[in-house]
This record gives structure tokens, C-alpha cells and sequence, in this order.
């Protein structure tokens, strides 16, 4: 593809002196009087590979024309620079490249060296594009593996409880939900999505016998499935890349009156994507079914909600599960068949 180039200059011998040069070079080149000139260009047209841009000029000069450039959209905003200087001024320079220039060329310039410096930069700026491509790609195709390996590990956890099909899953589904409607962007909706997969790691610390046991707990086999929180957080920390997926793991079971634990934390003390959990994770407890009975009908676990505001749950997550509950018309958030 040819790159393209736009030179702006007041001066009409150094713009067609800039065209000639550069279209004989086999650039495709737009000439431009003024930045008023740019700005009436940008309107109708997609951004160039690089913009040459003249310094002194009536109306706005090159640095104010830069400034503008700086607050329109992106692929505007992000196009490489170069300006066009008569003068030999060290503060022009430094203002120039403190508003993110790529470079200077002095005027008159020699025909040969403007081509190389113009075609050296368009080769910089297209390499840096695609080592950014490379990066990001990797990044991403890095983000699915740990996707893939915190989905298995949520599996191996969902599979030491016999009565739990998939919670994990759907804690995740629904926590994202609530940060959703909550106003999350989506990558914190992401980040909290993993946080609700990992939330009982720590249950890969508690021995079988306790987790399936279908009668009441004693107190010491409570106490020992209330480690489970302090288990997955110590686990989760090794994570350095994502410190918040061992707070999900360590204060899921907080309440918001401070009757919760591990640590008895109350209201905004307790991490907001914690309080978030901590609603989803009551809810699919609510509607999965257990050896002891199926998932509760729907206006149950409603009223269970709506009764622990405030007092189990940060009222405002609570709010969002009603909202969500009053949506789900066909109750199909809950634990059924095709979740195994």
C-alpha cells in the first residue's frame, strides 16, 4: 500500500516543492495551506501515514494546529507528525517534541534527504503498528489460555461437591451480570467474571467427606468449610498478574452487617467486587438443586433477596439481582440439566 503523506505549509513554493519531491518518490501526497485547510480535510477523510507540518504559519501555527489534532478522534489524534522549520531554535524543538512530534526538518530542505527521512519514518511507524499487532494478539491469545485453565480449574472445583453442577459457572455469569448493569466497562466485567469461577478455589483445601456430608455440620466441620475462603485467597495470591481474584476468593462469604467472615468486614469495607459475589453466589445457591431438594421456586428466593438487604447483602447488588430476577420471566437462571 502507498503511504500517504500530507505536508502543510503556507509557503505555496515549499508546498509544491514538498509535492514534487515526494510524489516522484512514489508517495501519495496531499498538499494543505493552512491547518484551517487540515481541519476541513479531516471532515471527509481517512488519516494519513504522516503529517508535515510547517511551524510558522498565519491564523494557527504548526503547534496549535498540533494541539487541535490532540482532541479529535483517534486515528487522527495518533498520526506521526514531522515539522517543517526555517529556524535553528532549541525551544522550538522542545515544544515541538513535547507535543509528541516524531521530528524535525529544516527548510530548505535537500530533495534526497527529505524522501529518506519521510520514507525512514513512514518504515518506523509501520513497524511500530505492527509489533503493537503482535503484542496485542499475544496478549490476547495469552488471555484465552488463562481463560481456558481458570475454567478447568472452576470445573475440578465444581466437581468435588456432588451437589453442585456448574456453580461456579453461573456465580461467574451472574456476578458479570450485576457489574454490567451496575456500569462495569468490560474489562472489569471480565476481570470480575474470573473472580466468580475462582471464588471456591479454596474448597480444593476442604476434605471431601465435609463438602458432601448431606445432613447438618457439626461445628468443627463448619469451621473447617469456613477455611475455605482464606484457602482460595492464599492460593490466588501467587497471582500477581490479577490481585483481585484473591479478594473474590477471601470475602465472598463477608456480609454486609459485618456477621460474616473470615473477617467480620461490613458495608464499603468489604471490596465492591466481593459484595457483588457475595449476592450472585447466595442466589445460585438458592435455585441449584441439592440432594436434599430442588431449586426453590423463584418467588422464594426472591423474598430471601429482598430480606437480606442490607443485612447479608450491599443493598444496591441486591437491587440489581431483583432487577434481574424480575426479568428472567421463564426462570432460567437456576441450576438445570444442561448445565452438566
Amino acid at each position: 500500500m502507498i503511504p500517504q503523506i500530507i505536508v502543510v505549509d503556507d509557503d505555496p513554493i515549499i508546498l509544491k516543492g514538498a509535492w514534487n519531491t515526494l510524489t516522484g518518490a512514489g508517495l501519495k501526497v496531499v498538499a494543505l495551506k493552512s491547518g484551517k485547510a487540515l481541519f476541513e480535510y479531516i471532515k471527509d477523510n481517512s488519516a494519513p501515514d504522516l503529517i508535515l507540518m510547517d511551524i510558522s504559519m498565519p491564523e494557527m501555527d504548526g503547534f496549535e494546529v498540533v494541539k487541535e489534532l490532540k482532541k479529535s478522534e483517534a486515528v487522527w489524534r495518533d498520526t506521526p507528525v514531522i515539522f517543517l522549520t526555517a529556524n535553528e531554535d532549541e525551544d522550538a524543538e522542545t515544544t515541538g517534541l513535547s507535543l509528541g512530534a516524531m521530528d524535525f526538518i529544516r527548510k530548505p530542505f535537500v530533495a534526497n534527504v527529505l524522501v529518506l527521512r519521510v520514507k525512514h519514518a513512514v518504515e518506523l511507524i509501520r513497524l511500530q503498528k505492527d509489533l503493537e499487532g503482535m503484542v496485542a494478539e499475544k496478549t490476547k491469545e495469552n488471555e484465552n489460555l488463562f481463560i481456558h485453565v481458570v475454567a478447568s480449574l472452576a470445573d475440578a472445583i465444581d466437581a468435588k461437591d456432588n451437589y453442585t453442577n456448574g456453580h461456579s459457572g453461573r456465580v461467574a455469569d451472574y456476578s458479570k451480570e450485576i457489574a454490567k448493569r451496575y456500569g462495569y466497562d468490560e474489562k472489569r466485567q471480565e476481570k470480575i467474571f474470573m473472580m466468580g469461577l475462582l471464588h471456591d478455589v479454596g474448597k480444593i483445601g476442604v476434605p471431601d467427606e465435609v463438602i458432601n456430608k448431606p445432613g447438618m455440620l457439626t461445628d468443627e466441620e463448619f469451621a473447617c468449610i469456613k477455611k475455605h475462603p482464606g484457602i482460595g485467597a492464599k492460593i490466588l495470591d501467587n497471582i500477581k498478574e490479577m490481585p483481585e481474584l484473591a479478594a473474590g476468593a477471601k470475602w465472598h462469604h463477608e456480609r454486609y452487617d459485618g456477621k460474616g467472615y473470615p473477617q467480620g468486614l461490613s458495608g464499603e469495607d468489604i471490596p465492591e467486587e466481593a459484595r457483588m459475589i457475595a449476592v450472585a453466589d447466595a442466589y445460585d445457591a438458592m435455585t441449584s438443586n441439592r440432594s436434599y431438594r430442588g431449586a426453590l421456586p423463584q418467588e422464594i428466593v426472591r423474598g430471601e433477596i429482598e430480606k437480606g438487604k442490607g443485612s447479608q447483602f450491599d443493598p444496591k447488588f441486591a437491587d440489581i439481582m431483583l432487577k434481574m430476577i424480575d426479568d428472567d420471566k421463564e426462570y432460567l437462571m437456576r441450576d438445570r440439566p444442561s448445565d452438566g
